[in-house]
């Protein structure tokens, strides 16, 4: 075993490519688009060594051309899922006790890799699958993938080197040892990078995974099976099943070694892992550990003394990028009734001038949402808007699922602060607003924060000092992420760790050590160099 103190590269965040017109990297992702789009791929599941073709399939299209099958992916059984299980535990004996540094570069091989060969394809197929636009498939994607993979590496070397206070007696030592067991990754569609840093962050500290991607990234989830592939993550480290979720996650809690869940998704599923980890409890070898980030409310409040293009733009982009299908996405807004004519005005003006369709046209900013049920269930809530006598939408309402399933980015404003889309999370290009007394400041802060169950982002906007320090105080508990004078999306790795509380998850920030943590196991080790050789103590003596 190589001997050295080492020290890894210095974590820098990736630059955004621009993808202007006649750029090399707008003829790159455009030329893998065309040739992924028109070629069809076959997923098999990856359990060690074997590429495992059921026979069972399912079929992958594009949201914004639901027709079109771009390929197939292949449903584990449940002896699938014990296969993969037994084969992460004996390919753990191997991965736990390589040392970290060799296991860094793994991933920092990933993300290099990312940056320059596989940049254009993990974006196209990110357009592909899940119906981004350049610009968000570019941030995402690659950006911030390549982001969580060279933090993460300098999250660990920050880890390792904690360690505690010795003396000339005794040598006191820290370990971080991988869980015993093995970790279960849920990933879902709407990034890409979520989908690879949930399984990678656990692996690189040594643990092994079974990945669980969700049903609608399946496609973008084979480039980054591929780059790890060729990273050299060892076979059996990460097992890749698809499938029927609910047997795959029994299965997995039913196993004596499950030693922890890494998730993101919605709320109620969450809530449904958390119960059968409770009622398993008993079972298990050792208390696992449950890191979830989930659903989101998520808030814009304007004080009388904010900007209005400022605010405009800040709901356009929070609440209509990638279709408002962030869970950080701005859903609900408070403007004050002095402002409300203008911000009006300026917000109907943008949102009608949002061009929507294909990714494959740069001039789209507003594309398909995932699938048909959550279009169905948008619809319901549109539709339902134009019903009420308490909600009136000002732009958009309009929708389409006969080429994609696409949605008019659509302002609903209300007169009822409770009205159900308020409330209810809709992942979707939907955002009401309630207009508020200006007088009412104070009270509408107090509105802000018990309208929701989830506490994930939220964003003031203010040009009063003293006002931005009154909504930072009374929304604490309302928002793990919450932002000045900003839109509520758009955290980036190593400088807004990412994570909210109450509904919204266990607030392990993801982007920081301290959800590395999560995944290791310390042991405290104290050498003593003389050891004593009787019992008594001075206070016995005489």
């Amino acid at each position: 075993m190589l001997k050295g103190f080492f020290n890894v590269p210095k974590a820098v965040n990736e630059p955004v490519k621009s993808y202007a017109p006649n750029s090399p990297e707008k003829k790159a992702v455009l030329a893998a688009y065309k040739e992924m789009w028109n070629t069809q791929i076959d997923v098999p599941l990856y359990i060690g060594s074997e590429e495992i073709r059921t026979g069972n399939t399912r079929n992958m299209s594009a949201p914004h051309d639901h027709k079109h099958i771009v390929g197939t992916y292949h449903l584990a059984e449940k002896s699938h899922v014990e296969k993969a299980i037994a084969n992460a535990l004996e390919t753990k004996k191997a991965w736990a006790n390589m040392a970290w540094e060799q296991r860094a570069a793994i991933f920092l091989k990933a993300a290099e890799l990312i940056a320059g060969p596989y940049r254009a394809k993990i974006n196209a197929a990110t357009m592909i699958a899940q119906s981004k636009n350049i610009f968000q498939a570019e941030i995402d994607a690659s950006c911030e993938l390549i982001d969580f993979l060279r933090y993460n590496v300098e999250f660990m070397t920050q880890i390792y080197n904690d360690q505690p206070n010795s003396d000339s007696s005794v040598w006191n030592r820290l370990e971080y040892r991988p869980l015993e067991g093995f970790v279960y990754a849920i990933t879902p569609f709407n990034f890409t990078a979520i989908a690879a840093n949930l399984p990678a962050s656990a692996a690189m500290m040594g643990n092994v995974v079974i990945w669980k991607p969700s049903d609608s990234q399946v496609f973008s989830a084979k480039i980054i099976i591929d780059i790890f592939k060729e990273a050299g993550v060892p076979d059996g480290v990460i097992n890749v099943v698809f499938g029927d979720a609910e047997m795959i996650t029994n299965t997995v809690l039913a196993s004596r070694d499950f030693a922890g869940v890494h998730f993101t998704g919605s709320t109620h599923v969450f809530k449904d892992i958390w119960a059968k980890i409770g009622t398993n409890i008993h079972h298990y070898k050792t208390y696992p550990r449950i890191v979830g980030e989930t659903g989101g409310k998520d808030f814009v409040v304007a004080h009388p003394s904010a900007n209005v293009k400022q605010v405009v733009t800040g709901i356009a982009r929070g609440a209509f990028e990638f279709q408002g299908q962030k869970c950080s996405a701005a859903s609900r807004a408070y403007i004050p009734k002095s402002l409300w004519p203008a911000v009006k005005q300026q917000l109907i003006t943008d949102v009608k001038s949002m061009k929507m369709g294909s990714p494959e046209d740069f001039g789209n900013f507003i594309t398909a949402v995932i699938h048909e049920g959550s279009f169905n269930k948008l619809v319901s809530y549109i539709e339902q808007a134009k019903k009420d006598a308490d909600a009136e939408i000002i732009v958009g309402g309009n929708y389409d699922k006969s080429v994609g399933y696409f949605i008019e980015p659509t302002v609903i404003v209300t007169t009822n602060p409770k009205y159900t889309t308020m409330e209810t999370e809709l992942f979707g290009p939907v955002i009401t607003i309630y207009v508020y007394e200006d007088a009412d400041w104070e009270t509408t802060l107090e509105l802000v924060d018990q309208t929701s169950e989830y506490a994930l982002t939220g964003a003031v906007f203010s040009q009063d000092r003293y006002a931005i320090e009154q909504a930072t105080i009374a929304l604490q508990n309302a928002a793990g992420n919450f932002y000045v004078n900003d839109k509520p999306t758009g955290a980036v790795v190593g400088m807004q760790p990412f994570g909210g509380a109450r509904a919204s998850g266990t607030n392990d920030k993801a982007g920081s050590a301290l959800n590395l943590l999560r995944w290791a196991s310390p042991r405290t080790i104290k050498e003593t160099f003389v050891t004593p050789e009787n019992y008594r103590y001075p206070f016995l003596g005489e």
